[in-house]
């Protein structure tokens, strides 16, 4: 074990740690921001709406991801009007492709694991907001989302540990990623076993962080739960 390769080349691998965090968070946000309709819809009621979506979820959670990142990185430049519209200049290049690419796919999961915590929620407090005069939007806003989110957490942290893994696979299309970084260093030092060790600790150590980050979280979510202290006397 050389630890002078690993220590001189930790600073190289911490800043592509940044351009993992930054993708990672990029795609969470876009990517829920999208799976709340998409999930709301997955549970529809309208053959219309509802096989669509499932289609598309099926799609994301059926393929590879790298299958996925190819076909929109490789793919969507074989079209003559994909090239001749005006998001062109953006899908172009990598970095917006792989975004694309993980808030799709991450999208499909988060909806899929939203709209289990949907269908978890008793009919009778639907019925009761209801019978309140609540509307539609009001019912999910107040009622039905807040705890479909509650009961989702669980699984959605493991999405989010999924995702961060598998931002690596943009290493495929140029990204300079933590193991795209780790991949040119051992290409020059013909030290893999260091390397990837050393990207493979920087990988855990945000596993760990963002599982602290998320049960905290979902301390915080189930605080009304959980039961007061007692009264001292």
């Amino acid at each position: 074990m050389n630890w002078d390769v690993m220590i001189q080349n930790l600073p190289a691998l911490l800043g592509a740690a940044v351009t993992t965090l930054q993708l990672l968070f990029l795609t969470l946000l876009i990517g829920g921001a999208l799976a709340v309709p998409i999930g709301i819809a997955a549970g529809s009621q309208s053959l219309w709406l509802r096989w669509p979506i499932g289609f598309y979820i099926s799609f994301f959670r059926g393929t590879p991801l790298l299958v996925q990142v190819a076909i929109v990185y490789y793919g969507l430049a074989q079209f003559q009007f994909v090239r001749d519209s005006f998001l062109w200049p953006l899908l172009r290049q990598a970095w917006p492709c792989a975004l694309l690419t993980l808030s799709l796919h991450t999208a499909a999961y988060t909806a899929n694991i939203l709209r289990g915590g949907i269908a978890n929620v008793g009919a009778g407090q639907i019925e009761a907001a209801r019978a309140c005069g609540m509307t539609r939007v009001q019912l999910y806003r107040l009622v039905i989302l807040p705890q479909a989110v509650r009961t989702a957490l669980p699984a959605y942290g493991n999405e989010v540990i999924s995702m961060m893994k598998g931002t690596s696979i943009t290493s495929t299309i140029t990204i300079m990623e933590l193991t795209g970084t780790a991949n040119t260093i051992v290409s020059r030092t013909f030290a893999p076993y260091e390397i990837f060790i050393a990207a493979a600790l920087i990988y855990l150590a945000i596993a760990w962080s963002l599982t602290r980050l998320l049960r905290l979280v979902e301390w915080r979510l189930s605080a009304h739960m959980r039961s007061a202290p007692a009264a001292q006397t």
